[in-house]
């Protein structure tokens, strides 16, 4: 064994200097995105007065990459080396964000540059997302996964908890436009830091030796549906997606029409469920060396899927609901968490190193294609049978995802299995 992979061992990836560079990246990434989630709505709403539609046509810019190019996307992320994508991904990030403060200091930014912007953002993001999940496995060994993955985990944690109010007392002190450019300059910096990675990395495969795009697309769709843990792990996941959201699509309305839930204690609310989502990303590691790692997925997939049932048993005066909600949002977020962790884990292992990138591609275009229809379900039911009664229809089904699982090999893991493709 080699004196790196010693020293792995003994003291663990906070030792290992590559990949503290890639987490650091990866950590400044994050922060980015959950500034310019908060600042870029406000550059629309404030300084460029949008109306609605015009907002809406934003937020449809923003997402319409994840739909047009992941299939794609994951086929180039497995034909190339995933360090230079990530890298050439936040300096691209860097370079469009930065026009919007240059622009509004120009006196010449218009809504329509936003949209182009936020659009060429997110197809970037879309490489990105793919590209670093795909990339772990070969910067760390297979002993590390796990931990590698709880410690990117703990960054996006620690950004969903602390972002959106650093974004906001940032956007009091230097208004939205040139937030963004603070923005830029974390995409930037997460540039440099994963262009000093040392730790080469695997070659991909020759171009003589490939198919075409389509058929590289059925083969990442392939292995998902295949292989009886990734088959589900997608099959939970889409059905939790499609039921989560038609709770999502009343909750609010629910907490504020039927619960009568101002704003300020809503947003402490909501915010238990990132409360809950940093403690599960530090005690994933100690849970996954401490039991089974099926007994830990089937545990935290369950404990995630049966928080959303105390959302409708909350009713009647505050000091009542307000504790079922806060348990719910905090059990949610932390059960989520460590599910992700070992889900991502599980999922790189048992998936041969050339087909990371189609493998993730098509397990995200499986999984988050469920979401709008349990939005439009959730609005018709809201409108048929009341708030209250579809969140108890959005968390009965929620509850059901947990039978993919269950009736699956997941639950005999001891371990992460070997990447055997098809085969438990």
């Amino acid at each position: 064994m080699s004196t790196h992979h010693r020293k792995l061992g003994f003291n663990g990836l906070w030792k290992d200097s590559d990949f503290m560079k890639f987490w650091s990246g990866e950590t400044l990434s994050l922060f980015g995105v959950q500034i310019t989630s908060l600042a870029i709505p406000l550059v629309a709403a404030e300084t460029l007065q949008v109306t609605p539609a015009q907002m809406g046509l934003l937020n449809a810019a923003q997402y319409l990459p994840f739909l047009l190019i992941t299939l794609f996307a994951g086929v180039w992320i497995d034909r190339n080396r995933r360090r230079p994508v990530l890298i050439a991904a936040n300096a691209g990030r860097a370079l469009l964000l930065a026009l919007i403060p240059l622009s509004f200091l120009g006196g010449w930014l218009q809504v329509e540059h936003l949209y182009l912007i936020v659009f060429l953002t997110g197809v970037l993001t879309v490489f990105f997302d793919l590209a670093y999940q795909s990339y772990l496995p070969s910067l760390v060994t297979r002993s590390h996964v796990v931990e590698g993955n709880s410690k990117l985990q703990l960054s996006a944690s620690m950004a969903q908890v602390s972002g959106p109010g650093l974004s906001g007392a940032l956007i009091s002190i230097v208004t939205a436009p040139l937030v963004i450019g603070i923005n830029a300059a974390t995409y930037l910096i997460s540039a440099i830091f994963m262009g000093t990675i040392q730790r080469p990395e695997p070659i991909p495969p020759p171009p003589e030796a490939r198919a075409s795009v389509l058929d590289d697309i059925r083969e990442g769709i392939g292995i998902v549906f295949r292989n009886p843990y990734l088959r589900a792990l997608a099959g939970e996941a889409a059905t939790y997606n499609l039921f989560s959201q038609v709770s999502w699509a009343v909750l609010i309305l629910y907490l504020t029409r039927s619960l009568h839930i101002g704003p300020a204690l809503l947003g402490i609310i909501l915010s238990v469920s990132s409360i809950g989502a940093l403690l599960g990303s530090l005690a994933a590691g100690r849970i996954h060396a401490r039991l089974r790692t099926g007994s830990v997925l089937l545990g935290s997939i369950l404990l995630a899927c049966i928080a959303p049932l105390l959302v409708p048993l909350a009713s009647g005066p505050l000091p009542l609901s307000v504790p079922l909600l806060i348990l719910s949002f905090f059990l949610s977020g932390f059960g989520v968490v460590i599910s992700n962790i070992h889900i991502i884990s599980l999922r790189q292992t048992v998936t041969p190193e050339h087909l990371l990138g189609r493998m993730n591609a098509s397990y995200r275009f499986v999984v988050t294609g469920t979401a709008p229809i349990g939005a439009l379900l959730g609005g018709w039911l809201g409108t048929g049978i009341g708030l209250r009664l579809t969140l108890a229809v959005g968390a009965a089904g929620t509850l059901a995802a947990v039978l993919w699982i269950f009736f699956s090999p997941v639950p005999r893991l001891d371990g992460l299995p070997d990447g055997i493709e098809g085969r438990p």
